[in-house]
């Protein structure tokens, strides 16, 4: 699948992200390519959060303009909210699998919930997703019975399901062990590569950055701005002349 990565599919001007009272960022610029692969890094509390949940409309835009997949989110009606989620795959750092229910289970309830009908088409997709992340043969396990990697594997399997434009991930290897964290890494960069979806990645972790390279946006003091690459630095901008 070609993709015209010059075209942006986020895209945030002059926008203050503010919840309650509370400013949590100000005049944000952001723009975010078709099919790019972006860390969100900062401290917590800086903000990185606050711009996943206003991606996904969970948090209104009072100032500014916030374009999602063609949505504009300044002006977003209710009714068409679901339909941007639609195009949004999100992956949690605490998984958040339904406790009740098995794997296979989880992820139909997710195509029933978005409007999928056809038992032969959703039992199609779900097998094909859980195949791609390795966790096919344990369709019928309880989450309890399931590892920390193993859940995040059904999470991500169930990110995929309605073949998402934008994958965010928030902190997804954030309660994992090393060695389980560069597996959760590899199925992700992998999923990258064979999908081609955007994927923001929210990390506080920088040791990921040389091992799975991207746009790296660091969050800090209001602002969000991007990182350069050490080779892409001038002489002057470490002089800061």
């Amino acid at each position: 699948m070609s993709l015209d990565v010059s075209v942006p599919i986020i895209e945030f001007v002059g926008v203050d992200i503010q919840k309650s009272e509370n400013l949590i960022m100000s005049d944000l610029n952001i723009s975010v390519n078709k099919g790019e692969f972006v860390y969100l890094i900062g401290r917590v509390g800086s903000g990185k959060t606050s711009i996943i949940k206003t991606i996904i409309a969970e948090i209104p835009i009072k100032k500014g303009s916030v374009t999602v997949s063609g949505y504009r989110l300044e002006s977003i009606k209710d009714r068409k909210i679901p339909y941007l989620r639609r195009k949004i795959g999100v992956v949690f750092q605490d998984f958040q699998l339904l406790s009740d229910r098995t794997v296979y289970e989880n992820l139909k309830f997710v195509l029933m919930a978005t409007g999928w009908k056809n038992s032969r088409e959703i039992d199609a997709v779900i097998k094909e997703r859980l195949e791609s992340v390795g966790m096919l043969l344990k369709s019928h396990k309880m989450p309890h019975q399931l590892s920390g990697g193993e859940q995040q594997r059904v999470a991500i399997a169930r990110a995929l399901l309605n073949n998402p434009e934008i994958i965010l991930a928030d902190e997804p290897t954030g309660n994992l062990d090393d060695v389980t964290t560069e597996e959760i890494m590899d199925l992700i960069y992998s999923i990258h590569k064979l999908y081609e979806p955007t994927i923001i990645l929210v990390t506080h972790n920088r040791s990921l950055l040389k091992r799975y390279p991207g746009r790296v946006l660091v969050c800090d003091n209001m602002c969000c701005k991007e990182e350069l690459p050490v080779e892409e630095v001038s002489i002057s901008q470490i002089l800061d002349i």
